[in-house]
Order: C-alpha cells, then structure tokens, then sequence
C-alpha cells in the first residue's frame, strides 16, 4: 500500500491489479485506515482517469453481494437520485413505470441529514417492510413487475467502509470518488436499466450546476462501460420538489400526483426520467409518445392502483392509498405569514429541509429516530406573489416549541421582493451514453 500511495502521489495511474488489491484488503481491515485516508488525499490532489474510477467501482461492486436479477424476465430499471428536499420521485415513479409494464428492481435507503429516504415514506405505510429476501423480490418484481428492498449490509461494503472514511477526512467532494460510491451500489443492485436524477442547487449536495453535470456524465459512462444502458437528468435543486417536504406529507402529494393532481414541477422531473427509461427499455421512440403514455397511465387510475398493489405485495396495509386521510397527522399545525408583499424570488431549499429535520423528519446520523407525521407544506413557490401576512407555508409539528423555531427558519428561508422572479428551468440537462463516450477528456477532475 506504502508503493500504490507513492505512485498515486506521483500523478502516475494504477492498474487493475492494484485497486482491486487496495479496495479488497481495506475491506477486509489488512490496510488501515490511516494509510486509506493518504491515497482518498492523493486521489483528491491527483485525481483517477476513466480506467482507474471504472476500476475502482468495480472493485467496490465487487467487495459483496451482487444481485442476480436473472430470474426476473425483461430488462430490469432503476433509478437514483443524488437526495434533495421534497423529493418523493420513486413513489411517483417506480409505480407508474411498471403500470407500463417495465420491471422496476430498487434498492434504496434511508434519509440522513435535510435528504429525505424512500424507504422511511414507504415505511408510512402501517406494515411495510422492504426487508426482502432475493426470492420474494425476485417473485414481486415477476408478478407485479416492482420491489423496492433496502441495501443489504454486504452490498458494496467497501464503499460503506470508504465513505465513513472520507467523511471526516475532508476528502467526499472529489468527482470520481463520488461517482464510484454511488455507481458501485448501482451496479450490485444487478439492473439493465439505470437512470440518474442528479440534482443542483440549494438544497442539493452538488451546488454548482457545471459540478453536478460533471458528474452524471462520469457516472453514465462507468454505468455504460460496465454494460448498463444509462441515462441521467440533471434537475433543479434550489427550492424544494413539490410543494410537501416531511414524510407523511409527501407520501400524501405522492398519491395525489398519481390521481393526476401532482405539482408542475415535480411532475416535470418524473416524466423526465421516466422518459429516459421507457426510451431505454425500447417501449418508446421519444419523449413525447413517452409522457403521452404517462400522463395515460394515470388518467386511466393504473398508476394509483399499481402503488396500492405494491404497498400490499411488501406487507402493507393499502387502503391508506385510497384513503390518505387516515395517515398520522401532527399535534400542532403552524401557519407561516409573509413577513412583507411582493413576489417570492428564492426559497432556500436547505433551509426548508433543515426546518424539517429541526421539527424532527430528518437524521442527524444514520442511528437518529425519525418522526413521520412532521414536515411543511407549502402554499407558495419561486415566482408566487403574496399579500404581506399571507400564508406561504404551513407547519406540522409534534412539539410546539420547535414549530416556532421552524416557522422562524422558513421565514427566511422566503425571499420577498418586488420583482417578479421566473423559477428555474426544472431539467437543466440530459445526458446519455453517446454524448459520453464520444468525448475525448481522458481525465477526471
């Protein structure tokens, strides 16, 4: 390890043999940490070319399990989201995709920090439970054509070991590292099909629009030179996805943008990506023959019903799709005035994630409990205008002292001016394999 650290240092490139031999004996605890932390520093100085990041995420693919989605008959979709706030895509998506027939195997996890998890909005659902063994998901996904299960704990284990590293090395916000952290897992996870929602903005970990783009084009072409067919979006981040943001809350905009009442912008993002996949599974020539068959989908009640079959085929109860109104609801509701008139002109998403966490819907670590029935909703978007008092969100809290501490949060989370402000363009850029592996950049930053 003392040799490969010094090549590294040099700016020289490793070889196949030497990153499967570094990730394999730090995953097993022969190299420690401590040598770990000065090549995860070299690589931020020097960084990793395209042979070494593919190399890297198949080692990394390779320290566990891979799913073996033989078994399940037609080409198999996925999904990832690099985490943002308000966003309850796969529960718009995932449902709708195998209404249309796509199989849908995922693997997601929990929220940690401002991000929300899918698997804590499904856990709403009183019964649910994605611990799945194989043969039950392989079964679910054949007979309803969907399953989402949690990440096993030997699902790309050196990357669960490498990421603890890096967080507190102040080595997490290098390109290739953190595409080979998010696409090792992607690649265990066994499916065809895989589609990147890559967010920018505020409230998502890829501030900067030019790094976020960056990055999905590193990560659709390891996907693509691993053999998958790869899409990604790169969509806007800067105030929250929807108008719910809160678990229970967003499940509840989940199922009303499946009964055909969802948000313009986050129905926007899904019919992006699940444009993508339906391009990709081959069952549509473009877009627009795309979300026509969508936006059928769900006028014809499919989608919906899709949702209440899958929370059944997973052990929950799904008379809660049909009748929402019997989630859990918050003790206290808290109605955010606007401090002044004019047009909103920002709502800073992390700031509205954070006043979600603050009331108790977020982690703060991974071994934080998590209120369900807290969040806001809110009344207003980027480009609304509002009378001075009005209501621009609303408060759900299970303690009235953080209430008041989050409605103060999401009073300056609201910019008020009085100018009228047009919101961002929601999808900001797509990129496929083509536009990938046509260009030449041999080198990551």
């Amino acid at each position: 390890m003392y040799d490969l650290i010094a090549k590294k240092k040099e700016g020289l490139e490793l070889s196949t043999e030497e990153i499967r031999f570094m990730v394999l004996e730090y995953t097993n605890g022969t190299i420690p940490d401590y040598q770990m932390s000065a090549m995860t520093m070299a690589i931020c100085f020097q960084g990793l070319n395209k042979k070494e990041t593919l190399d890297l995420t198949l080692a990394m693919r390779d320290s566990g399990d891979c799913l073996d989605l033989s078994r399940i008959h037609g080409l198999k979709a996925d999904k990832h989201s690099t985490g943002g706030v308000g966003d309850k895509t796969s529960l718009v998506l995932a449902p709708l995709i195998a209404a249309l027939g796509i199989p849908v195997a995922k693997m997601s996890g929990r929220g940690l920090g401002h991000t929300g998890g899918t698997i804590d909005k499904l856990e709403c659902f009183p019964g649910f439970s994605t611990d799945l063994s194989e043969e039950r998901f392989t079964r679910n996904v054949n007979r309803i054509k969907i399953a989402i299960a949690g990440q096993t704990a030997n699902l790309a284990p050196a990357d669960k070991k490498l990421y603890a590293l890096r967080d507190v090395t102040a080595t997490v916000d290098q390109m290739s590292l953190i595409a080979s952290s998010i696409m090792s897992k992607k690649l265990a996870s066994g499916s065809d099909i895989i589609v990147l929602d890559v967010k920018t903005g505020l409230g998502a970990f890829m501030k900067d629009p030019a790094d976020a783009k960056k990055l999905a084009e590193i990560m659709v072409e390891i996907g693509t030179m691993a053999g998958k067919k790869m899409s990604a979006v790169i969509t806007d981040m800067n105030q929250p996805l929807g108008n719910a943001v809160g678990n229970i809350l967003e499940v509840i905009e989940a199922i009303e943008s499946l009964s055909g009442r969802g948000p313009k912008d986050f129905m926007e993002v899904v019919y992006a990506l699940g444009s993508r996949i339906l391009m990709l599974a081959g069952d549509a020539a473009d877009e627009a023959e795309a979300v026509f068959k969508m936006k059928q989908c769900i006028a014809s009640g499919a989608a919906k019903e899709k949702l209440a079959e899958f929370v059944e085929a997973q052990g929950g109860d799904p008379s809660y799709v049909w009748n929402p109104e019997k989630f859990q609801k918050a003790d206290y509701v808290i109605e955010v005035p606007a401090q002044n008139e004019g047009y909103i002109q920002k709502i800073d998403a992390q700031a509205v994630g954070t006043a979600c966490m603050m009331l108790g819907g977020g982690r703060e670590t991974k071994e934080s409990g998590i209120d369900l029935s807290v969040g806001i909703y809110l009344n207003k978007k980027t480009g609304d205008y509002t009378k001075k008092g009005e209501t621009t969100a609303v408060v759900h809290a299970n303690e009235k002292q953080k209430g008041e501490a989050a409605l103060a949060a999401i009073q300056k989370a609201f910019c008020i001016g009085r100018e009228k402000i047009q919101p961002n363009d929601m999808i900001q850029h797509t990129i496929d394999s083509a536009s990938v592996m046509n260009n030449a950049n041999s080198f990551y930053i």
